[in-house]
């Protein structure tokens, strides 16, 4: 599935450089160019502790309800 705008995500590998490891959840906030995102990882209070751009290879998008495979 294609992400989009304001979709939940988890990473499907550690992205070191910003110290986040795989499985860890943030929200894509900005669609760029080509196959690319920009997504933002908050703790539970709301606060913003990383915002990196990530292509959607590297992207799981989670749901919330029962959807019907492919």
């Amino acid at each position: 599935m294609t992400p989009k705008l304001l979709d939940v995500v988890a990473l499907l590998n550690d992205a070191t450089e910003e110290k986040l490891v795989r499985g860890q959840v943030g929200t894509i906030v900005e669609e760029l160019n080509g196959d690319f995102y920009e997504v933002e990882f908050s703790d539970n209070e709301g606060r913003t502790y990383a915002t990196i751009t990530l292509p959607s290879s590297e992207l799981l998008v989670l749901h919330h309800e029962a959807i019907a495979a492919a």
